[in-house]
C-alpha cells in the first residue's frame, strides 16, 4: 500500500511538471518576438525577421547598397555587415507628441521634436571588435548591471548602445537614458514569456503565426490634423494622411507572412463598428482607383505578377475592426526589390545572364 501511494506521488509530481513546461512552452509561442520583448513601452513597434526572407530568397538580386564612409569604416572595424549577418530586428518608436509612452521606470521627460527610436538587433556579431568600436566612439560610458552603455555623440542627440550578449545588440537614441537601462535589465530574464510592453502584450496575439515581419501602430488623426506647424510636421510625409482616414484614435496591426507567397494582411482597431464601416468605405474607395490607376500604366498590364497582386487587395469589415488584405507573389517582390537593370520595359525579370549582357550597351547608349 505504502509503495502504491509514493508511486502515485511520483506520477503526480511527473504530470505537474509536464504540466508546467506545457504552460511555459504555450507562453512562450504566444509571447512576442525575443528581440521584441525587450523593447520599451512605445507608440509603435515594428520587427522583421530576415532569416525567413533569406531562406525564401527574397533579398537574392538586390542592388548594391551605397555605403557611406562612416558604414564602411564600421564594417572594417567591427567585421559586421548588416546586409549579411543581420537576423532579426525590433524597433520602438516614440512619437514627439507623447515622446516615450510609459517606460520601465515610469518616469516621463519632454517630448522631443522628432521621434525617437530604440532597437534591438540580432545577428552574427564580433562582439568584442564591436566593443572596441563603440569604446572608440563613445563619449563617456555608463553601467548597468555589468553592462557598458556607451554614449555615442550625433548631430543633436546621443545613441545610446549596449552589446546585451554575443549575438544581441540594443541602441537608442531618446533623450530619457533610462529607456537603454530598462532594455538592459530585461536582458537578463529574456527567457521569461511575460515580458514585453503592455501595448505590445495586447495586439501582438493578432498578428499571424509565423509572421517574418509584422508592425503594431498607433495612429491618432489629431497628431496629423496639427502637423502643419510644430513637432509634428513630419507626420506629413505618411502616404496617407490619418487625419482623412480616421477621426478617432485607432490601433494597426500588419503582417506579412511567407506561405509560397506574401500574405500580407492589416487589420485597423477602432473605437466602434461604426467607425470601422465608414473607415472601410474609404479604404475600399481608395483601392478602386488605386487599382484603376495601376492598370492604366505598363506595369499594370502585361505582367501577370503585378496584376495578381493589385487583383488580391481587398478590404472588409469584421465588427470594430477594417481588414485590408492581400498576396503577393514572391515573383512580384523580388521584382519590387530588383535592381532595376533587371527589368525589361514589360515589366517582365530578366535572367541576370540576359540583364548582364545588355548592360555594357545600355551604358554605352547613356554616354
Amino acid at each position: 500500500m505504502q509503495h502504491f501511494r509514493r508511486f502515485r506521488l511520483i506520477l503526480l509530481a511527473v504530470l505537474c511538471v509536464v504540466a508546467t513546461v506545457a504552460v511555459v512552452v504555450q507562453l512562450r509561442k504566444a509571447a512576442p518576438p525575443e528581440a521584441a520583448r525587450l523593447l520599451p513601452g512605445a507608440d509603435a513597434f515594428v520587427y522583421v525577421n530576415l532569416q525567413w526572407a533569406r531562406s525564401a530568397t527574397i533579398l537574392t538580386g538586390l542592388p548594391q547598397v551605397n555605403r557611406t564612409q562612416e558604414y564602411q569604416q564600421f564594417i572594417d572595424e567591427t567585421g559586421i555587415d548588416f546586409e549579411r549577418d543581420l537576423e532579426q530586428a525590433a524597433f520602438a518608436v516614440h512619437y514627439p507628441a507623447s515622446g516615450l509612452g510609459k517606460i520601465a521606470s515610469g518616469t516621463t521627460s519632454s517630448a522631443p521634436a522628432s521621434p525617437r527610436y530604440s532597437e534591438v538587433l540580432m545577428g552574427h556579431l564580433d562582439a568584442a571588435r564591436l566593443r572596441n568600436y563603440f569604446r572608440r566612439v563613445a563619449r563617456t560610458v555608463d553601467d548597468e548591471q555589468g553592462v557598458e552603455i556607451f554614449n555615442i555623440p550625433i548631430e543633436d542627440h546621443i545613441l545610446r548602445a549596449a552589446i546585451l550578449g554575443p549575438d544581441t545588440v540594443a541602441l537608442s537614441n531618446h533623450d530619457d537614458a533610462s529607456v537603454i537601462r530598462g532594455i538592459v535589465i530585461r536582458s537578463h530574464k529574456r527567457a521569461s514569456p511575460f515580458g514585453g510592453p503592455q501595448f505590445l502584450r495586447t495586439y501582438y496575439r493578432r498578428v499571424p503565426f509565423a509572421s517574418m515581419a509584422w508592425a503594431i501602430v498607433r495612429v491618432d488623426p489629431k497628431m496629423n490634423a496639427k502637423a502643419d506647424a510644430g513637432p509634428d510636421a513630419w507626420l506629413k510625409d505618411t502616404p496617407v494622411d490619418p487625419s482623412t482616414l480616421l477621426e478617432k484614435p485607432a490601433v494597426v496591426v500588419a503582417s506579412a507572412r511567407l506561405i509560397r507567397a506574401v500574405h500580407l494582411r492589416a487589420e485597423t482597431f477602432t473605437t466602434n463598428p461604426d467607425e470601422a464601416r465608414t473607415l472601410t468605405e474609404k479604404l475600399d474607395g481608395l483601392l478602386t482607383m488605386f487599382k484603376f490607376s495601376e492598370a492604366e500604366t505598363p506595369s499594370g498590364g502585361p505582367d501577370a505578377d503585378v496584376k495578381a497582386f493589385f487583383e488580391s487587395l481587398k478590404v472588409s469589415q469584421d465588427k470594430d475592426r477594417a481588414v485590408l488584405t492581400a498576396t503577393m507573389p514572391l515573383a512580384f517582390l523580388q521584382k519590387v526589390f530588383r535592381d532595376p537593370s533587371a527589368v525589361n520595359q514589360s515589366g517582365q525579370l530578366e535572367a541576370p545572364a540576359q540583364a548582364a549582357q545588355k548592360a555594357p550597351a545600355q551604358a554605352a547608349t547613356a554616354r
